[in-house]
């Protein structure tokens, strides 16, 4: 299979201990993470046309993954407290 771009530990390498500790630790912030990886593989299946689809469903999965990002990035840089 080729590449997939946009992986967690790619995008945020700063972030890639902090993402291992909470997929271990934080139930929901696992889910973000799964939920990102299964929206990422999708468009990437979308954009090589292993999975052709409409521009509409693409944008939208991607505002998807976009949203989780956040989720999961507000996550990483939150100080424990």
């Amino acid at each position: 299979m080729t590449h997939v771009p946009h992986q967690l530990a790619e995008d945020f390498p700063e972030h890639k201990a902090r993402i291992a500790e909470l997929r271990q630790s934080d139930a929901h912030f696992a889910r973000l993470v799964e939920q990102y990886s299964e929206v990422n593989a999708e468009i990437h299946r979308m954009e090589t046309d292993v999975t052709p689809t409409d521009d509409a469903t693409q944008t939208q999965k991607r505002r998807t993954r976009a949203a989780l990002k956040d989720e999961i990035y507000a996550a990483l840089t939150r100080v424990a407290g």
